[in-house]
Protein backbone atom coordinates (compact mmCIF):
# COMPACT_ATOMS: atom_id res chain seq x y z
CA UNK A 1 0.00 0.00 0.00
CA UNK A 2 1.22 4.04 -0.75
CA UNK A 3 0.09 7.12 0.42
CA UNK A 4 -1.68 8.87 -1.53
CA UNK A 5 -0.24 11.77 -1.26
CA UNK A 6 3.45 11.04 -0.14
CA UNK A 7 3.60 8.23 -2.65
CA UNK A 8 5.73 6.27 -0.23
CA UNK A 9 4.59 3.35 2.21
CA UNK A 10 2.64 4.97 5.00
CA UNK A 11 4.34 3.97 8.62
CA UNK A 12 0.29 4.45 10.29
CA UNK A 13 -2.12 3.51 7.34
CA UNK A 14 -5.76 5.26 7.20
CA UNK A 15 -8.32 4.77 4.91
CA UNK A 16 -10.91 7.51 3.84
CA UNK A 17 -14.74 6.03 3.48
CA UNK A 18 -15.22 8.98 1.11
CA UNK A 19 -12.40 8.06 -1.65
CA UNK A 20 -11.40 4.77 -0.42
CA UNK A 21 -7.88 5.69 -0.87
CA UNK A 22 -4.77 5.04 1.40
CA UNK A 23 -2.73 7.93 3.94
CA UNK A 24 -0.22 8.14 5.92
CA UNK A 25 -2.14 9.39 9.23
CA UNK A 26 -0.19 12.22 9.48
CA UNK A 27 -0.30 14.06 6.44
CA UNK A 28 -4.23 13.10 5.90
CA UNK A 29 -4.82 14.56 9.56
CA UNK A 30 -2.48 18.02 8.28
CA UNK A 31 -4.36 18.13 4.64
CA UNK A 32 -7.85 18.17 6.73
CA UNK A 33 -7.33 20.12 9.55
CA UNK A 34 -5.86 23.02 6.54
CA UNK A 35 -8.73 21.88 4.38
CA UNK A 36 -11.61 19.64 6.17
CA UNK A 37 -12.17 17.72 2.81
CA UNK A 38 -10.87 14.27 0.77
CA UNK A 39 -7.93 15.40 -0.76
CA UNK A 40 -8.58 12.63 -4.30
CA UNK A 41 -12.31 14.23 -4.68
CA UNK A 42 -13.18 17.10 -2.74
CA UNK A 43 -16.13 15.73 -0.52
CA UNK A 44 -16.29 16.70 3.53
CA UNK A 45 -13.88 14.48 5.75
CA UNK A 46 -12.99 14.81 9.18
CA UNK A 47 -10.18 12.86 11.33
CA UNK A 48 -13.23 10.81 12.83
CA UNK A 49 -14.06 9.82 9.61
CA UNK A 50 -10.69 7.77 8.87
CA UNK A 51 -10.65 3.97 9.52
CA UNK A 52 -7.07 2.73 10.45
CA UNK A 53 -5.20 -0.24 8.83
CA UNK A 54 -3.70 -2.77 10.88
CA UNK A 55 -0.65 -3.61 10.32
CA UNK A 56 2.63 -4.62 11.13
CA UNK A 57 4.29 -1.66 13.14
CA UNK A 58 8.09 -0.71 12.05
CA UNK A 59 9.32 -0.18 15.89
CA UNK A 60 11.49 3.00 15.31
CA UNK A 61 14.10 4.01 17.68
CA UNK A 62 14.15 6.65 20.55
CA UNK A 63 14.18 10.04 19.33
CA UNK A 64 17.84 11.03 18.87
CA UNK A 65 18.86 14.33 19.36
CA UNK A 66 19.67 16.77 16.79
CA UNK A 67 23.09 16.45 17.50
CA UNK A 68 22.99 12.85 15.68
CA UNK A 69 22.46 10.89 12.56
CA UNK A 70 19.10 9.35 13.38
CA UNK A 71 17.83 12.97 14.60
CA UNK A 72 18.89 14.78 11.46
CA UNK A 73 17.09 12.19 9.22
CA UNK A 74 13.81 12.91 11.18
CA UNK A 75 14.19 15.73 11.01
CA UNK A 76 14.52 15.13 6.82
CA UNK A 77 11.96 13.34 6.81
CA UNK A 78 8.97 15.61 8.69
CA UNK A 79 10.07 18.51 6.11
CA UNK A 80 10.06 15.97 3.13
CA UNK A 81 6.40 15.07 4.11
CA UNK A 82 5.67 18.66 4.40
CA UNK A 83 7.03 19.24 0.73
CA UNK A 84 5.26 16.23 -0.49
CA UNK A 85 1.49 17.50 1.13
CA UNK A 86 2.80 20.83 -0.55
CA UNK A 87 3.42 19.23 -3.96
CA UNK A 88 0.14 17.71 -4.17
CA UNK A 89 -2.12 20.90 -3.26
CA UNK A 90 -0.46 22.41 -5.77
CA UNK A 91 -0.59 19.97 -8.78
CA UNK A 92 -4.68 19.75 -7.72
CA UNK A 93 -5.15 23.71 -7.60
CA UNK A 94 -3.15 24.29 -10.95
CA UNK A 95 -5.47 21.31 -12.45
CA UNK A 96 -8.25 23.28 -11.49
CA UNK A 97 -7.41 26.75 -12.23
CA UNK A 98 -6.63 25.01 -16.09
CA UNK A 99 -10.83 23.61 -16.09
CA UNK A 100 -11.58 27.19 -15.24
CA UNK A 101 -9.41 29.15 -17.47
CA UNK A 102 -10.54 26.53 -20.17
CA UNK A 103 -14.14 27.48 -19.53
CA UNK A 104 -13.49 31.08 -19.47
CA UNK A 105 -12.19 31.15 -22.51
CA UNK A 106 -14.70 28.87 -24.03
CA UNK A 107 -17.55 31.78 -22.71
CA UNK A 108 -15.18 34.64 -24.19
CA UNK A 109 -15.06 33.25 -27.15
CA UNK A 110 -19.16 33.11 -27.49
CA UNK A 111 -20.02 35.88 -26.11
CA UNK A 112 -17.37 37.91 -28.94
CA UNK A 113 -19.77 35.52 -31.54
CA UNK A 114 -23.27 36.41 -30.29
CA UNK A 115 -21.61 40.25 -30.23
CA UNK A 116 -20.49 39.78 -33.29
CA UNK A 117 -23.38 38.63 -34.82
CA UNK A 118 -26.12 40.94 -33.23
CA UNK A 119 -23.87 44.18 -34.49
CA UNK A 120 -24.43 42.40 -37.89
CA UNK A 121 -28.10 42.40 -37.01
CA UNK A 122 -28.29 46.30 -35.58
CA UNK A 123 -26.43 47.61 -38.66
CA UNK A 124 -28.76 45.57 -41.14
CA UNK A 125 -31.87 46.69 -39.30
CA UNK A 126 -30.20 50.47 -39.39
CA UNK A 127 -29.82 50.26 -43.07
CA UNK A 128 -33.01 48.73 -43.48
CA UNK A 129 -34.61 51.67 -41.43
CA UNK A 130 -32.93 54.34 -43.36
CA UNK A 131 -34.24 53.13 -46.86
CA UNK A 132 -38.07 51.97 -45.44
CA UNK A 133 -40.34 53.24 -48.53
CA UNK A 134 -43.22 54.46 -46.42
CA UNK A 135 -45.64 53.32 -43.20
CA UNK A 136 -48.23 51.41 -43.37
CA UNK A 137 -50.11 54.32 -41.34
CA UNK A 138 -49.01 57.06 -43.54
CA UNK A 139 -50.60 55.87 -46.51
CA UNK A 140 -53.74 54.90 -44.77
CA UNK A 141 -53.89 57.93 -43.05
CA UNK A 142 -53.48 60.15 -46.87
CA UNK A 143 -54.99 57.45 -48.90
CA UNK A 144 -52.42 58.91 -51.18
CA UNK A 145 -49.53 56.19 -53.20
CA UNK A 146 -46.55 58.04 -51.94
CA UNK A 147 -43.06 58.16 -54.00
CA UNK A 148 -40.13 56.76 -51.61
CA UNK A 149 -36.43 58.39 -52.91
CA UNK A 150 -37.85 59.72 -55.44
CA UNK A 151 -35.94 60.84 -58.72
CA UNK A 152 -37.59 63.90 -58.87
CA UNK A 153 -40.82 65.94 -58.71
CA UNK A 154 -43.74 65.34 -60.42
CA UNK A 155 -44.58 68.06 -63.88
CA UNK A 156 -47.05 70.03 -62.51
CA UNK A 157 -45.23 70.66 -59.44
CA UNK A 158 -41.93 71.02 -61.16
CA UNK A 159 -43.18 73.48 -63.35
CA UNK A 160 -44.55 75.80 -60.26
CA UNK A 161 -40.87 75.47 -58.64
CA UNK A 162 -39.29 76.19 -62.06
CA UNK A 163 -41.74 79.79 -62.18
CA UNK A 164 -41.36 80.88 -59.07
CA UNK A 165 -37.24 80.25 -59.48
CA UNK A 166 -37.42 82.19 -62.71
CA UNK A 167 -39.05 85.25 -61.50
CA UNK A 168 -37.27 85.39 -58.11
CA UNK A 169 -33.68 84.74 -58.84
CA UNK A 170 -33.71 87.95 -61.03
CA UNK A 171 -34.67 90.72 -58.97
CA UNK A 172 -33.74 89.04 -55.57
CA UNK A 173 -30.08 90.40 -55.61
CA UNK A 174 -30.45 93.97 -56.45
CA UNK A 175 -33.83 94.56 -55.17
CA UNK A 176 -33.74 97.85 -53.08
CA UNK A 177 -34.94 97.88 -49.29
CA UNK A 178 -38.59 98.39 -49.03
CA UNK A 179 -39.67 101.27 -47.81
CA UNK A 180 -40.32 102.17 -43.42
CA UNK A 181 -37.94 98.90 -43.14
CA UNK A 182 -36.14 99.63 -40.20
CA UNK A 183 -32.63 100.84 -39.55
CA UNK A 184 -29.66 99.85 -37.51
CA UNK A 185 -30.33 102.95 -35.77
CA UNK A 186 -34.21 102.21 -34.38
CA UNK A 187 -33.31 98.69 -33.78
CA UNK A 188 -30.64 99.67 -31.10
CA UNK A 189 -33.31 101.50 -29.01
CA UNK A 190 -36.08 97.93 -29.37
CA UNK A 191 -37.21 97.37 -25.21
CA UNK A 192 -39.52 95.13 -24.25
CA UNK A 193 -42.98 97.09 -24.86
CA UNK A 194 -45.63 94.26 -23.89
CA UNK A 195 -45.24 90.80 -22.25
CA UNK A 196 -48.07 87.81 -21.83
CA UNK A 197 -47.87 85.62 -19.10
CA UNK A 198 -47.80 81.69 -19.65
CA UNK A 199 -49.85 80.98 -22.47
CA UNK A 200 -48.57 77.55 -23.45
CA UNK A 201 -45.76 76.23 -21.00
CA UNK A 202 -43.39 74.39 -22.17
CA UNK A 203 -43.16 77.03 -25.56
CA UNK A 204 -41.21 75.96 -28.48
CA UNK A 205 -42.17 77.01 -31.10
CA UNK A 206 -43.25 80.24 -32.70
CA UNK A 207 -44.08 81.97 -36.50
CA UNK A 208 -45.39 85.00 -37.54
CA UNK A 209 -47.47 85.07 -40.42
CA UNK A 210 -46.41 87.49 -43.60
CA UNK A 211 -48.81 90.45 -41.86
CA UNK A 212 -46.93 89.96 -38.61
CA UNK A 213 -50.29 90.29 -36.61
CA UNK A 214 -50.90 86.90 -36.04
CA UNK A 215 -48.23 83.88 -34.10
CA UNK A 216 -48.28 80.05 -33.97
CA UNK A 217 -46.91 79.48 -30.39
CA UNK A 218 -46.63 75.52 -29.75
CA UNK A 219 -45.95 74.13 -26.87
CA UNK A 220 -44.94 70.50 -25.59
CA UNK A 221 -48.77 69.18 -24.63
CA UNK A 222 -49.98 68.58 -28.00
CA UNK A 223 -51.75 72.34 -28.48
CA UNK A 224 -50.91 75.27 -30.58
CA UNK A 225 -52.43 78.45 -30.09
CA UNK A 226 -53.22 81.36 -32.64
CA UNK A 227 -52.25 84.27 -30.70
CA UNK A 228 -53.46 88.21 -32.07
CA UNK A 229 -50.35 90.04 -31.01
CA UNK A 230 -52.88 93.45 -31.95
CA UNK A 231 -55.57 92.29 -30.02
CA UNK A 232 -53.23 90.86 -27.16
CA UNK A 233 -55.42 87.79 -26.90
CA UNK A 234 -55.28 84.16 -28.23
CA UNK A 235 -58.36 83.33 -31.11
CA UNK A 236 -58.04 79.68 -30.80
CA UNK A 237 -56.31 76.46 -30.31
CA UNK A 238 -55.12 74.36 -32.40
CA UNK A 239 -55.06 70.45 -30.86
CA UNK A 240 -52.33 67.45 -32.49
CA UNK A 241 -51.76 64.63 -31.35
CA UNK A 242 -48.14 65.17 -28.88
CA UNK A 243 -45.74 67.48 -27.90
CA UNK A 244 -45.32 70.02 -30.88
CA UNK A 245 -41.79 70.33 -32.53
CA UNK A 246 -42.16 72.43 -34.90
CA UNK A 247 -45.10 75.50 -37.02
CA UNK A 248 -45.01 77.63 -39.44
CA UNK A 249 -47.41 79.32 -41.69
CA UNK A 250 -48.41 79.00 -45.27
CA UNK A 251 -50.11 81.84 -46.29
CA UNK A 252 -53.15 81.55 -44.27
CA UNK A 253 -53.24 77.93 -43.58
CA UNK A 254 -51.27 76.42 -39.96
CA UNK A 255 -48.80 73.72 -40.52
CA UNK A 256 -47.87 71.90 -37.13
CA UNK A 257 -45.46 68.84 -36.84
CA UNK A 258 -45.71 67.37 -33.61
CA UNK A 259 -43.07 64.26 -32.01
CA UNK A 260 -45.69 61.27 -32.90
CA UNK A 261 -44.29 62.11 -36.80
CA UNK A 262 -47.64 63.71 -37.61
CA UNK A 263 -47.85 66.80 -40.01
CA UNK A 264 -51.46 68.85 -39.59
CA UNK A 265 -52.39 71.53 -42.35
CA UNK A 266 -55.00 73.49 -40.37
CA UNK A 267 -57.57 76.25 -42.14
CA UNK A 268 -59.52 79.05 -40.48
CA UNK A 269 -59.12 77.07 -37.56
CA UNK A 270 -59.94 73.21 -38.35
CA UNK A 271 -57.85 70.90 -39.62
CA UNK A 272 -58.00 70.02 -43.58
CA UNK A 273 -55.26 67.55 -43.69
CA UNK A 274 -52.81 64.90 -41.74
CA UNK A 275 -50.10 63.70 -43.21
CA UNK A 276 -47.91 60.69 -41.09
CA UNK A 277 -45.34 59.66 -43.70
CA UNK A 278 -42.18 59.94 -40.94
CA UNK A 279 -41.64 56.63 -39.05
CA UNK A 280 -40.58 58.64 -35.93
CA UNK A 281 -40.61 62.20 -34.90
CA UNK A 282 -41.24 65.07 -37.08
CA UNK A 283 -38.29 67.65 -36.34
CA UNK A 284 -38.91 70.50 -38.74
CA UNK A 285 -41.06 72.32 -41.65
CA UNK A 286 -40.06 74.99 -44.11
CA UNK A 287 -42.41 76.68 -46.80
CA UNK A 288 -41.18 77.34 -50.44
CA UNK A 289 -41.75 80.13 -52.00
CA UNK A 290 -44.50 79.49 -53.71
CA UNK A 291 -46.33 79.11 -50.50
CA UNK A 292 -48.52 75.63 -51.65
CA UNK A 293 -45.27 73.38 -50.96
CA UNK A 294 -43.89 72.50 -47.34
CA UNK A 295 -41.28 70.03 -46.43
CA UNK A 296 -40.51 68.48 -43.10
CA UNK A 297 -37.82 66.57 -42.11
CA UNK A 298 -37.86 63.61 -39.52
CA UNK A 299 -35.54 61.49 -37.04
CA UNK A 300 -36.17 58.32 -39.64
CA UNK A 301 -33.59 60.00 -41.55
CA UNK A 302 -35.68 61.93 -44.62
CA UNK A 303 -37.37 65.05 -45.71
CA UNK A 304 -41.15 65.02 -47.60
CA UNK A 305 -42.64 67.42 -49.64
CA UNK A 306 -46.36 68.08 -49.34
CA UNK A 307 -48.34 69.62 -52.37
CA UNK A 308 -51.53 71.99 -50.11
CA UNK A 309 -53.03 72.37 -53.59
CA UNK A 310 -54.11 69.08 -53.72
CA UNK A 311 -53.31 67.70 -49.76
CA UNK A 312 -50.99 64.92 -50.99
CA UNK A 313 -47.40 63.94 -50.59
CA UNK A 314 -45.12 64.62 -53.16
CA UNK A 315 -41.77 62.76 -52.36
CA UNK A 316 -40.01 61.31 -49.42
CA UNK A 317 -36.15 61.20 -49.90
CA UNK A 318 -34.16 59.47 -47.51
CA UNK A 319 -30.78 60.44 -45.75
CA UNK A 320 -28.11 59.00 -43.79
CA UNK A 321 -28.47 60.74 -40.46
CA UNK A 322 -31.55 61.63 -38.22
CA UNK A 323 -32.85 65.29 -39.13
CA UNK A 324 -33.26 67.97 -37.22
CA UNK A 325 -34.08 71.49 -39.03
CA UNK A 326 -34.85 72.28 -42.19
CA UNK A 327 -35.14 75.59 -44.85
CA UNK A 328 -35.76 76.12 -48.70
CA UNK A 329 -33.26 78.46 -50.39
CA UNK A 330 -35.35 81.62 -51.30
CA UNK A 331 -35.90 81.49 -54.72
CA UNK A 332 -36.93 77.62 -54.23
CA UNK A 333 -34.71 75.57 -56.02
CA UNK A 334 -32.63 73.81 -52.71
CA UNK A 335 -33.33 72.76 -49.34
CA UNK A 336 -30.91 72.34 -46.63
CA UNK A 337 -31.51 70.13 -44.14
CA UNK A 338 -29.49 70.02 -40.53
CA UNK A 339 -28.71 66.67 -39.34
CA UNK A 340 -27.88 64.84 -35.79
CA UNK A 341 -24.72 64.31 -37.26
CA UNK A 342 -23.70 67.67 -37.79
CA UNK A 343 -23.75 67.99 -41.46
CA UNK A 344 -25.88 70.20 -43.68
CA UNK A 345 -27.02 68.70 -47.02
CA UNK A 346 -28.28 71.00 -49.85
CA UNK A 347 -30.63 69.32 -51.69
CA UNK A 348 -31.75 70.00 -55.19
CA UNK A 349 -35.81 69.71 -54.61
CA UNK A 350 -36.10 69.00 -58.33
CA UNK A 351 -34.20 65.37 -58.45
CA UNK A 352 -33.58 64.98 -54.62
CA UNK A 353 -29.64 65.06 -55.70
CA UNK A 354 -27.29 66.12 -52.67
CA UNK A 355 -26.13 69.57 -53.85
CA UNK A 356 -23.69 70.36 -51.27
CA UNK A 357 -22.65 69.19 -47.84
CA UNK A 358 -21.21 71.39 -44.97
CA UNK A 359 -19.92 70.06 -41.84
CA UNK A 360 -20.76 71.64 -38.26
CA UNK A 361 -19.25 70.67 -34.51
CA UNK A 362 -22.60 69.04 -33.16
CA UNK A 363 -25.91 68.55 -34.62
CA UNK A 364 -27.70 71.24 -36.44
CA UNK A 365 -30.63 72.89 -34.42
CA UNK A 366 -31.51 75.64 -36.71
CA UNK A 367 -30.79 76.76 -40.31
CA UNK A 368 -31.85 80.16 -42.01
CA UNK A 369 -30.92 81.41 -45.79
CA UNK A 370 -30.15 85.23 -45.69
CA UNK A 371 -32.83 87.28 -48.34
CA UNK A 372 -30.56 87.12 -50.72
CA UNK A 373 -29.69 84.06 -51.17
CA UNK A 374 -26.15 83.95 -51.05
CA UNK A 375 -25.69 83.02 -47.05
CA UNK A 376 -26.39 80.31 -44.78
CA UNK A 377 -26.51 80.60 -41.20
CA UNK A 378 -26.47 77.57 -39.17
CA UNK A 379 -26.56 77.11 -34.97
CA UNK A 380 -25.75 73.40 -33.50
CA UNK A 381 -27.38 72.74 -30.02
CA UNK A 382 -25.67 74.28 -27.44
CA UNK A 383 -23.82 76.79 -29.13
CA UNK A 384 -22.94 80.36 -29.06
CA UNK A 385 -21.75 80.70 -31.48
CA UNK A 386 -23.94 81.38 -35.63
CA UNK A 387 -21.65 79.66 -38.31
CA UNK A 388 -22.36 81.73 -41.83
CA UNK A 389 -22.04 79.70 -44.86
CA UNK A 390 -21.12 81.52 -48.54
CA UNK A 391 -23.81 79.00 -51.06
CA UNK A 392 -21.24 80.41 -53.82
CA UNK A 393 -17.63 78.94 -52.55
CA UNK A 394 -19.72 76.16 -50.26
CA UNK A 395 -16.88 77.97 -47.35
CA UNK A 396 -18.01 78.92 -44.01
CA UNK A 397 -17.21 83.23 -44.43
CA UNK A 398 -17.57 83.91 -41.09
CA UNK A 399 -18.53 82.91 -36.82
CA UNK A 400 -20.34 85.07 -34.89
CA UNK A 401 -20.15 85.14 -31.29
CA UNK A 402 -23.10 85.96 -29.15
CA UNK A 403 -21.75 85.50 -25.75
CA UNK A 404 -24.94 83.02 -24.89
CA UNK A 405 -26.42 79.97 -26.33
CA UNK A 406 -28.24 80.28 -29.46
CA UNK A 407 -31.84 78.68 -29.71
CA UNK A 408 -33.03 80.02 -32.78
CA UNK A 409 -32.66 82.65 -35.53
CA UNK A 410 -34.34 84.87 -38.00
CA UNK A 411 -32.80 86.22 -41.10
CA UNK A 412 -35.10 89.80 -42.01
CA UNK A 413 -36.70 90.26 -45.37
CA UNK A 414 -33.56 92.37 -46.58
CA UNK A 415 -30.71 90.45 -45.64
CA UNK A 416 -28.87 93.16 -43.56
CA UNK A 417 -30.02 91.58 -39.60
CA UNK A 418 -29.71 88.49 -38.25
CA UNK A 419 -31.42 87.73 -34.99
CA UNK A 420 -30.73 85.28 -32.58
CA UNK A 421 -32.46 84.02 -29.22
CA UNK A 422 -31.96 81.72 -26.53
CA UNK A 423 -31.84 81.69 -22.92
CA UNK A 424 -29.62 84.45 -21.81
CA UNK A 425 -31.40 86.86 -24.17
CA UNK A 426 -31.61 87.82 -27.76
CA UNK A 427 -29.19 89.53 -29.98
CA UNK A 428 -29.16 91.45 -33.60
CA UNK A 429 -26.25 90.77 -35.83
CA UNK A 430 -26.08 93.44 -38.45
CA UNK A 431 -23.96 92.74 -41.84
CA UNK A 432 -23.13 95.89 -43.88
CA UNK A 433 -22.78 94.78 -47.68
CA UNK A 434 -20.66 98.20 -48.66
CA UNK A 435 -18.14 97.35 -45.70
CA UNK A 436 -18.39 93.63 -45.60
CA UNK A 437 -18.41 93.60 -41.77
CA UNK A 438 -20.88 92.71 -38.81
CA UNK A 439 -21.91 94.42 -36.54
CA UNK A 440 -24.25 94.34 -33.34
CA UNK A 441 -26.69 96.94 -33.06
CA UNK A 442 -29.24 95.17 -30.53
CA UNK A 443 -28.52 93.04 -27.34
CA UNK A 444 -31.67 92.43 -24.94
CA UNK A 445 -31.49 90.49 -21.73
CA UNK A 446 -34.80 89.31 -22.65
CA UNK A 447 -35.21 84.96 -22.59
CA UNK A 448 -36.44 83.20 -26.07
CA UNK A 449 -36.70 79.84 -27.52
CA UNK A 450 -37.93 81.20 -30.73
CA UNK A 451 -37.87 85.20 -32.16
CA UNK A 452 -39.28 86.25 -34.99
CA UNK A 453 -39.18 89.53 -37.18
CA UNK A 454 -42.59 91.76 -36.66
CA UNK A 455 -43.98 93.54 -39.75
CA UNK A 456 -41.24 95.91 -41.66
CA UNK A 457 -38.97 95.05 -38.99
CA UNK A 458 -40.29 97.21 -36.83
CA UNK A 459 -40.78 94.92 -33.99
CA UNK A 460 -39.11 91.54 -32.55
CA UNK A 461 -41.31 88.90 -31.26
CA UNK A 462 -39.93 86.30 -28.72
CA UNK A 463 -41.40 83.60 -26.97
CA UNK A 464 -40.12 82.49 -23.73
CA UNK A 465 -40.13 78.54 -22.47
CA UNK A 466 -43.11 79.51 -20.24
CA UNK A 467 -45.33 80.23 -23.21
CA UNK A 468 -45.50 83.86 -22.67
CA UNK A 469 -44.90 86.47 -25.62
CA UNK A 470 -42.77 89.21 -25.87
CA UNK A 471 -43.13 92.10 -28.14
CA UNK A 472 -39.98 94.71 -28.38
CA UNK A 473 -39.80 98.05 -30.18
CA UNK A 474 -38.49 100.86 -30.60
CA UNK A 475 -41.90 102.98 -28.76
Amino acid sequence: MLCAISGEAPQVPVVSPRSGSVFEKRLIEAYIAENSKDPVNGEELSTEDLIEVKSQRVIRPRPPTLTSIPSLLSVFQEEWDALALETYTLRQTLAQTRQELSAALYQHDAAVRVIARLTKERDEARDALSKVTVSARGAAATGEAMQVDATGLPEDVLARVETTQASLSKTRRKRPVPEGWATSDAISAYTPAESTGPLYPGGRTLSLNASGELALVGDANGVVGVYSIAQKEVLHNLQVNGPVTDATWAGEKAIVASSTGSVKVFENGNEVANFTSHAGAATGLAVHATGDIVASVGADKSYVLYDLTANSVIMQNFSDASLLSVKFHPDGHLLAAGGADGQIKIYDIKTGAVAANYDLSGPVKCLFFSENGTFLAAVTEKSTMVSIWDLRSSKEVKVLETGSQVDSINWDYTGQFLLTGGPGGLTVQQYSKASKAWSEPLRSAVPATAVAWGAVAQSIVALNTDGGVTVLTGQ
